[in-house]
This record gives C-alpha cells, structure tokens and sequence, in this order.
C-alpha cells in the first residue's frame, strides 16, 4: 500500500470568480451543502494547520465518508490529486482535483476530551477539540446526530505510520497557501471543523484560520 507524497498539483480556478467565500477562524466549525459538479477549495492560510473534514451524501446523510472504503479503493493511506473520496455505500462523494500540498491523513482521526487525555494528561479535559466542534455543527441539522461522527480526513495533517504500524503526529507538509480541491460528484454535505490542538504539532501548537472557496464549475483543470 502506498504512503508516498506526490508533487503540487495546481488549480487554473480564479477566486475571484468563486461563488464562496469564508474564513473559518482558529477551532471553529462549518458546515455546507455542495450541489453535483461544484469545486471546493480549503486553504492553509498560514500553514501547518490540520483542517478535520467529513462528507455526506446530501440525499441519503446516513451515507457518510467512509476511511476504510477510500483507503482500500486507491490502495493508499494517503489523499491527494486523483483520490476519490467515497462513502459507505461505495457512492463516490468527491474527487480532489488539485493539491498543493502533496498529502493528507485519514487514520488519525479526530481530537476529543477522552483522546485528549489518554495521549497527555488529565488536565487537558476541558480543552476545545474537533469531536465538540463537529457535535455543535451537526445539531443544528435535524437529519443528523452523534452516530454520524465517524473516522475523518485530516487535511494538510502530518500522520506518518512507523514500521510496526503505529502512528505518529509529526510537523506538517504543508506551508501558507497550499490548498487542496475537490469537486462533487454528487449533492453533499460539508463538515469542517477547523482544529483547535495545542498538544501535538499538528497545528505547529498554535491553530490558525482556514479559509473555503466554492466555485460553480464542473471540474477544475490543472496543470503540474
């Protein structure tokens, strides 16, 4: 199975003609609906920033993102240019279609009160997480609860597997600027939750803005 990093791949997109445009700040979320053929960019403003991001399928919510489903599709740990996010239905939910970064994690999951404090002590209980963040977004959607947390993707985040299998949070691959973009190939619902850790270097131990872009599009051309 392949965990390399492949070369930038850019976009020809112009944001100034996106449709979309926000800044998630520093350990908060969003959450947005993508019609069928939209592009969706998320940026690391100033680098070194994990960006924990889950999909459904807007016509069926219960057909989440599915980690296990895109790993053993691509035979790849790893998500970059080409990589097909697909669900647990087997649907194919969005495809990214350009990525300066050159790789991102799906095993490392997201923060929590309880990972919080089994990784590094007690007193990290109360701390913000992305568990609590994707939890505020969802309720103020009556078709989804807490069942529909499940594994995420961890853009622009840093998660080598060592030899025996085991996972490290390590300095991020990504820098101010990189993106990555994905178009939709279906209706789907959006969930960010832009992360708040301090304990490990996933956000270089001081979180910063993200920002999103969605242009009306079907498809983004690119070149290397």
């Amino acid at each position: 199975m392949s965990t390399h990093t492949l070369e930038p791949v850019h976009s020809t997109l112009d944001p100034a003609q996106a449709v979309y445009d926000k800044i998630i700040p520093a350990g908060e979320g969003w959450i947005h609906d993508l019609a069928a053929g939209q592009v969706l960019r998320i940026l690391d403003l100033e680098g070194n920033q994990a960006v924990d991001t889950l999909f459904y399928a807007a016509e069926d919510p219960a057909d989440h993102y599915s980690a296990i489903q895109t790993i053993t599709r691509q035979q790849n740990l790893y998500l970059t240019t080409g990589s097909v996010l697909v669900a647990e239905s087997g649907r194919e939910l969005l495809r990214i279609t350009a990525d300066t970064c050159g790789r991102h994690d799906t095993i490392g999951g997201a923060c929590s009160a309880q990972s919080n404090t089994v990784r590094y002590s007690h007193d990290t209980l109360p701390m913000h997480n992305c568990r609590d963040t994707f939890m505020l977004m969802l309720s103020g959607r009556s078709e989804f609860s807490k069942r529909d947390l499940v594994p995420n993707v961890n853009f622009f985040m840093n998660v080598p597997v060592t030899p025996e299998g085991e996972l490290t949070f390590a300095d991020g691959v990504s820098g101010p600027g990189r993106y990555v973009e994905l178009v939709a190939l279906v209706p789907v619902t959006v969930l960010i939750s832009n992360c708040p850790q301090l304990n490990n270097p996933c956000n270089a131990y001081n979180p910063t803005p993200a920002q999103v872009l969605i242009w009306d599009a079907e498809g983004s051309e690119t070149h290397v």
